[in-house]
């Protein structure tokens, strides 16, 4: 079994699994950035979580991708958190989805943007790994910007059932391949 990376570098961001050591600045920064997230992130949900749930949930995490599943991610600039990010493994064993989002003080830099190109290399590199997809719900036109920015191929839209309050139920899928990929630019 191959797992996903536990790391992946990019220009100015590190982009690692989340630890235990996160469980504080992952709180705050969810707490800070709750009004930005709720409209479009169905995790917000769950919060406020305790410290010891969350401690919980990054164990899980980890024990998901030493599993080879999914794989949770912090991205930070030097020490500083500036949002999460996400390799999933839903959309079958070749294809890997990257998620993404922002703590409400670093958006509008190019983060998202950054950290899915680099991502996407990543599990591109992963053996068996032949296509990245992006989906969002077709409200979140921040998110969209990120795949068509980065030259991901429109796939379409779908019905979708409401997952978070900002939705309107339209699943936007992008994807692109191995063949396809032209790397961070």
């Amino acid at each position: 079994m191959i797992l996903l990376p536990e790391e992946v570098s990019a220009p100015r961001l590190t982009i690692r699994r989340w630890t235990p050591d996160d469980v504080t600045a992952l709180r705050a920064a969810i707490e800070h950035s709750a009004e930005l997230l709720r409209p479009w992130m169905s995790f917000m949900d769950d919060e406020p979580m305790t410290d010891d749930d969350r401690a919980a949930q990054i164990d899980g995490w980890e024990r998901d991708r030493q599993l080879g599943g999914g794989a949770f991610y912090g991205m930070f600039v030097g020490d500083e958190l500036v949002g999460g990010c996400l390799l999933h493994r839903r959309a079958g064993p070749d294809t890997v989805g990257v998620g993404y989002w922002l703590h409400a003080d670093h958006v509008g830099r190019g983060y998202a943007r950054e950290a899915a190109a680099h991502l996407t290399t990543a599990a591109l590199s992963v053996p068996g790994i032949t296509r990245v997809e992006i989906h969002h719900d077709a409200a979140n036109t921040a998110s969209r910007r990120v795949p068509e920015s980065l030259g991901f191929r429109f796939d379409g839209e779908r019905p979708e059932e409401r997952t978070a309050p900002g939705e309107i139920g339209v699943d936007v899928a992008w994807s692109t391949t191995a063949s396809t990929w032209s790397g961070p630019r």
